[in-house]
């Protein structure tokens, strides 16, 4: 384990139960292992390709030292905690966590995929990380977070619910 800090951007989603709460149970129980930095505000987004209920999105940064499959795994005991049922991809959850950035780290493999995949599709994801974030360059792509969600703008049904607290 590297005893460097890198700054890494989570997503976090809940469309299931008492949605705020879950995300702010989630920055909570993160906030127990990891530095948590910023926090955006949180967003009532549509779900996209699948139909089930509206989510709440938001998006932080954490410092750690961790490698990114033992971060991933931490991130699932989180999930784990809250309710998410493991292996259930795209169907309604408590709590949907994801790796989105780690500083210039390219990861591809069946487990992790850093950048994450879909990032610069998604204004639920992009409107929270601008905010926090809007000239954080993605490694791939070249373009900044604010270019990124300019290129999205309005091609989703995103409304800032309220500021974190």
């Amino acid at each position: 384990m590297s005893t460097q800090l890198a700054t890494v951007y989570l997503g976090l989603g809940s469309n299931v139960g008492s949605r705020e709460e879950n995300l702010k149970r989630a920055i909570e129980l993160i906030s127990h292992r990891l530095r948590l930095g910023k926090v955006s505000s949180i967003y009532d987004t549509s779900p996209v390709d699948i139909p089930q209920p509206r989510f709440l999105n938001m998006v932080c940064d954490v410092s750690t030292s961790l490698s990114p499959l033992p971060l991933l795994a931490l991130l699932q005991g989180v999930e784990l905690k809250l309710g998410r049922m493991p292996g259930r991809s795209g169907l309604p959850r408590p709590i949907d966590i994801d790796i989105l950035l780690w500083g210039d780290l390219t990861i591809s493999s069946p487990e992790l995929t850093i950048p994450h995949p879909r990032l610069a599709e998604r204004e639920f994801v992009l409107a929270p990380l601008a905010e926090i974030a809007p000239d954080l360059q993605h490694p791939v792509l070249k373009n900044t977070i604010k270019e990124l969600l300019h290129a999205v703008a309005g091609k989703q049904d995103v409304v800032k619910l309220k500021a974190s607290s």
